[in-house]
Formats: structure tokens, sequence, C-alpha cells
């Protein structure tokens, strides 16, 4: 199984960024998929959760401004970012809400700049 994260970057409070995750290896739609981040000094977070059936969740750090998708076909697992600020900097990663995981992959850096 790989997980590929990608999207991250710079940018400033208030804005924007949507980030992706290629899944290979494995039939997507399966599993139970989350979105992780792991900020400097800090353990890594789940902050978003997207079922087999579709079903979102999120951590209430960022209730109402992440949105989490998922594309079976695509193999992608997608978090849409708004209205970001300084405490959403992190390493973010995609891999599955469960206890088991699969090997994380690299990540993606976000930086957001006050």
């Amino acid at each position: 199984v790989q997980l590929q994260a990608s999207g991250g970057g710079l940018v400033q409070a208030g804005g924007s960024l949507r980030l992706s995750c290629v899944v290979s290896g494995i039939s997507l739609g399966n599993y139970d998929m989350g979105w992780y981040r792991q900020a400097p000094g800090k353990q890594r977070e789940l902050v978003a959760g997207v079922s087999r059936g579709g079903s979102t969740s999120y951590a209430d750090s960022v209730k109402g401004r992440f949105a989490i998708s998922r594309d079976n076909a695509k193999k992608m697992v997608n978090l849409q970012m708004n209205s970001l600020n300084a405490e959403d900097t992190a390493v973010y990663y995609c891999n599955r809400e469960s206890a088991v995981k699969f090997l994380w992959g690299q990540g993606t850096l976000v930086t957001v700049s006050s």
C-alpha cells in the first residue's frame, strides 16, 4: 500500500488549500479513511474522517472549515481546507481511520503565515 499526499504549501492566514491523497495497492472502497496532521513538537492527530459509506467526521478545531471527500474510482481522498490559521501549520497525512494503519507516507507540509 502506498499513500501519496500532495497539495501543501505556504498560504496566508484566511486562505485555502486543497490536499489530495492517492492510495495505491488496495481497493479504497473497503476502508474508512482519514486525514491526520502533526505539528512541530506535537503528536499526530486525526482531523477528518470519511467512512466507506461516505459519512464524515471532524475534529472540533477544524469543524466548519475543512471538508473531506473520497473518490474510490480515482483512489483519492481529498481535504479542502478553508479559513486557515497559524494553528493549522503541520505535516498532513492520509491513512486508515482505524487502530490498524497502513505504513505512513511522507505527508505534505502546510504552512500558514499570520
